[in-house]
């Protein structure tokens, strides 16, 4: 799915009224939910294995490099990167969500995207105490569903986590 694709999906509907900003929803880690900003992910597509270009004496959460469309992008297992355990990595795809900030995108895989959502500021609590300390500087906040709990991710975080710049 392209960016436009994307796009496409989440224009407001005008005979509703504030139905919230729209949310990439998604799974990392083993059962961990979380929601990332639409106007913070560029694209979501599947990512075949082989496409991957391994990179030597890198920390174990950079799977490596992906060039796509003239552009070369590090590859993040984000699950692991959080200090939760990664995705498998016994498979023929990955589920994959590239993340802007400016001019500087990042690819992170993911265990699976679970499609939009809206919400509004509302919706977004502080983190709460469950959540990992390890977690809370790349989270906007959380939010409370009838049976889960979604992190609001912060994709300008995640880009300038120290551990991605000391790599």
């Amino acid at each position: 799915m392209n960016s436009s694709a994307l796009a496409h999906i989440t224009k407001p509907h005008p005979n509703k009224k504030n139905l919230g900003d729209a949310y990439l929803k998604f799974q990392f880690g083993q059962q961990t939910q979380a929601v990332l900003s639409m106007s913070q992910a560029q694209e979501v597509f599947v990512l075949p294995v082989g496409r991957l270009t391994a990179m030597p004496n890198m920390p174990p959460y950079v799977m490596g490099l992906l060039n796509r469309r003239s552009k070369v992008l590090w590859v993040i297992d984000l699950a692991k990167m959080l200090g939760l355990p990664g995705i498998e990595t016994n498979v023929q795809h990955y589920n994959s969500v590239i993340i802007n900030s400016g001019s500087v995108s990042l690819l992170l895989i993911v265990q699976s995207v679970e499609g939009v959502l809206r919400l509004t500021p509302e919706n977004i609590q502080p983190p709460l105490g469950q959540v990992s300390s390890g977690l809370v500087p790349y989270l906007r906040g959380c939010v409370l569903l009838d049976t889960e709990i979604l992190l609001v991710l912060d994709a300008e975080a995640i880009m300038r986590s120290p551990l991605l710049h000391n790599t």
